[in-house]
């Protein structure tokens, strides 16, 4: 598959860069009943990892696109 993108000054995203999938998981407070798809994608486990406890704090999951295996989610304080 050859990913296009519609302006020669944007980068063609690398999905061995940006392996790290954040997931809000509606699924969790039943308010979804198909598959999550990612939200966001990020070079950095630590940076997906802060942005998903911001938009998402009781629920988000990071993912490693690459292995498939999840990466374990910051605790916030106050977070249900």
């Amino acid at each position: 598959m050859v990913v296009r993108v519609p302006d020669r000054r944007l980068a063609v995203p690398e999905i061995d860069t940006y392996r790290f999938a954040v997931f809000c998981c509606s699924f969790k407070f039943d308010l979804g009943s198909t598959p999550d798809h990612a939200l966001a994608l990020f070079a950095d486990a630590g940076m997906a990892q802060r942005y998903g406890a911001w938009m998402w704090p009781s629920t988000y999951e990071v993912v490693d696109v690459v292995t498939g295996k999840p990466v374990g989610n910051l605790t916030v304080k106050g977070a249900a």
